[in-house]
């Protein structure tokens, strides 16, 4: 049995960056609508939920090899991508730890597209052998995090997905990041994620609240394997954002008469 945890988004000695000074820069447009809200605001309740996340992995890290981390949903729409995209830059603690998001939804892949970056070869081209998997990586500013995109592929999707290229190009690219984490497709949707989950040390399954009936997510979980899934990301919870607000409300209430520096610290 896995450890399972709900960690809510209501929408989300290591080597240095620098360490790859050959890795192109590609700049990022993060307007709210981006949703990356660990970026955009940072001391909100959900960013808070990703420290959490970010926690969760790391004491899970210490009991195994934990490095490569898959991000998928039981259906399309529950916000895997919104979760990928703040746990990268939550896992990068500003450029302290090298993070790796590799685009692995070649059907539907859309983060390019939302950050505001041209499309670049990626994923797919490495996967035909046209490319090597570092020179398609670029570091994303001002997230912090690098960025294998899908790329434009030729060949099936799921057929490039399933081949055993794939798990040697993330074994290769491992020795140079200290977390690289995959956007998958969803698992009742194609036959990818289930393939993919052998790339990945642990596997975050995304449900959206309201929305995500049980007994996709009790497929989802048999499908990749109970003992694969490491926890739950329960997407678009906001009771817990009204809880916090009116926490840090009150709490803003009480030392603001006081010094700033308090205010500052509990709002």
């Amino acid at each position: 049995m896995s450890r399972l945890f709900d960690l809510i988004n209501s929408v989300g000695p290591a080597a240095r960056s620098d360490d790859l000074p050959a890795v192109p820069v590609e700049r990022a447009e993060v307007p709210l609508e981006t949703r990356l809200l660990f970026h955009t605001d940072p001391r909100s309740p959900s960013a808070d939920r990703y420290r959490l996340l970010r926690m969760r992995l790391r004491e899970l890290g210490k009991t195994g090899k934990l490095k490569t981390v898959l991000v998928t949903s039981p259906l399309p729409h529950d916000g895997k991508s919104t979760v990928c995209l703040n746990l990268a830059s939550a896992l990068a603690e500003g450029g302290r730890k090298k993070v790796l998001l590799i685009e692995a939804d070649l059907h539907r892949p859309a983060l390019t597209d939302r950050l505001g970056l041209r499309p670049w070869k990626g994923l797919a081209e490495c996967l035909e052998g046209a490319l090597a998997p570092l020179s398609a990586v670029r570091k994303v500013e001002p997230l912090n995090w690098f960025l294998l995109p899908a790329g434009g592929s030729r060949t099936n999707a799921s057929e490039l997905l399933q081949t055993g290229a794939l798990a040697g190009m993330v074994s290769e690219l491992s020795a140079e990041f200290d977390w690289i984490i995959l956007d998958s497709p969803p698992v009742l949707a194609l036959s990818d994620a289930p393939a993919l989950t052998r790339c990945a040390d642990a596997t975050l399954l995304v449900a959206r609240a309201d929305r995500t009936v049980r007994e996709a997510i009790d497929e989802a979980i048999e499908i990749i394997g109970r003992q694969r899934v490491a926890g739950i990301v329960l997407n678009g919870v906001t009771s817990l954002d009204r809880t916090y607000s009116k926490y840090y409300g009150s709490s803003k209430s009480y030392y603001s008469g006081n010094n700033s520096k308090a205010e500052h610290n509990a709002s």
